[in-house]
Parts: structure tokens; C-alpha cells; sequence
């Protein structure tokens, strides 16, 4: 059985980490550097570094802050926002990223995909796709950090990504997000359903009961989290732990 991972996320605004609810993140977390070190710390598998205003202010990523990041962060990094071309992704490989996630440019000009798993390999792009309950119950999926409808549900969208040669899938609830009250299991299961690349569950844990059950019954192959760190006493080598007793195999 392939190992789960346990994967905090660093949601980057302007000079600092946010959090908030349903994509609105206003609430200040405080220093990058220093997440990086506590996740260090405690366990973490991959780290998820994203800045969320990136692509709305038209900015490329910040190489030198991902730079700086890299060298203290002692787990695999990726690195999304603001990702619109192959030499950026060149140049986040090229100061210590090892995975680089899209989510605005894989809807807006999808053969980038293509071209970044070309000249990098598959393992290297992992699809963002933001995704919302409709009022009729089915989903629709997002652009632009949650503010632009793509006309296109996340699992059809998530099979688009697979076929032009994303690696994974990090899959997010605007819905649940900063919640904690839980993934959204069955968005997370019609994903999985729809591809045979790794989805990443994203959005509304609070609780390692919650990781088990989108493991479990949303067929996530790993699990995201920022608030249930960042404002709880949980940490992702406790989740861990929780899960290895659970009956998952886990990385300690």
C-alpha cells in the first residue's frame, strides 16, 4: 500500500502568512521562515507554499522568498501562484522547489501542463483546482484564488489535467476552506473517481478523524492543512501517528 502524506500549506499574502474562511484570507499567521522550521520540526511530509495574490496583482512568483525558503525547508516544496510560463517554473526548480502547482494558467492555457511535464516530467506539476457546491449540489471549479467560474466541474477539469500530463491534483473546497469542519468527501471522491494521479485533499480539517475519513472514504492519497496548525495544538506528526493506528501507512 503507498504511504499517505500528511502535507501542511502556507498560504503567503503581501509580506506575510493569512488564513482565513472560504478563501477570504485576512487574518495574519504569522512568518514563512518560521513555519517552514516548526513543519521541519514536526514531521511534515511535503510542504504547500502558495501566494494567493500573485496572479490577481499580475506579479511572477517570488523566486528569491522561495529561495530563501528552500533552504531551510527539509521536505519536498511545492510552490504555486503567479506560475504562468515554463521559465518560471524553470526558475522555482532552480532555487529549491521540487514541485510546482497551477491552477489560474492550467484552465487559461492548459498545454502549459504539457510543456512543463515535457521538459520537467509529470512528477514535477501538480494541477490546483478550486472547487464550490452549486445550490443544485453539483460542483463548479474556479480560477483567479475563487473568484472566476471555469464552467467546468473539478473531476471533468481534473481529467483534462491528467490527459495533458499533471502528475497530481491538489484539490481545494471554497466551501469548506478554513472551517474545520471537515473535507468536503464527496467532492473529494468524485476527483479521485474521474483519475488514476494522486489528489490531494485540501480544505476544512480540523481534526485527524477528519484526514482519516477523506482517506477513507474520499479516496484522497493525501491530506492538506493550514488552520487545524496554525489555531489548534495538532500537529502533522501527531496526525500521523492518529493515522498509522487507524490502519493507513504513513512515513515516521
Amino acid at each position: 500500500m503507498p504511504k499517505i502524506r500528511v502535507m501542511p500549506t502556507l498560504l503567503f499574502k503581501d509580506v506575510g502568512l493569512v488564513k482565513g474562511v472560504a478563501f477570504d484570507s485576512w487574518r495574519r499567521v504569522g512568518s514563512a521562515m518560521q513555519a517552514v522550521k516548526v513543519y521541519n520540526m514536526r514531521e511534515g511530509d511535503e510542504l504547500v507554499y502558495l501566494d494567493i495574490t500573485a496572479t490577481s496583482d499580475g506579479r511572477p512568483p517570488d523566486f528569491e522568498t522561495v529561495d530563501d525558503l528552500a533552504d531551510e525547508c527539509f521536505m519536498p516544496l511545492t510552490v504555486g501562484g503567479g506560475v504562468r510560463t515554463l521559465e518560471h517554473v524553470r526558475r522555482l526548480l532552480k532555487v529549491g522547489a521540487d514541485k510546482v502547482a497551477v491552477n489560474t494558467a492550467a484552465v487559461e492555457q492548459p498545454a502549459l501542463i504539457r510543456e512543463i511535464a515535457d521538459r520537467f516530467g509529470s512528477q514535477c506539476v501538480v494541477v490546483s483546482i478550486d472547487a464550490r457546491r452549486r445550490a443544485d449540489g453539483t460542483y463548479e471549479s474556479y480560477t483567479r484564488a475563487g473568484r472566476q467560474p471555469v464552467g467546468k466541474d473539478p473531476a471533468a477539469l481534473a481529467k483534462d489535467a491528467e490527459a495533458m500530463g499533471a502528475g497530481e491534483i491538489l484539490l481545494m473546497s471554497i466551501d469548506r476552506d478554513g472551517t474545520l469542519q471537515g473535507y468536503d468527501v464527496e467532492l473529494t471522491r468524485l476527483v479521485c473517481d474521474a483519475v488514476s494521479i494522486p489528489v490531494i485533499a485540501s480544505g476544512g480539517a480540523g481534526t485527524y478523524a477528519h484526514m482519516a475519513d477523506v482517506l477513507r472514504d474520499g479516496r484522497a492519497s493525501a491530506v492538506a492543512a493550514a488552520s487545524m496548525y496554525h489555531f489548534t495544538e495538532q500537529t502533522p506528526l501527531a496526525a500521523k501517528q492518529y493515522l498509522r493506528e487507524a490502519g493507513f501507512s504513513v512515513r515516521l
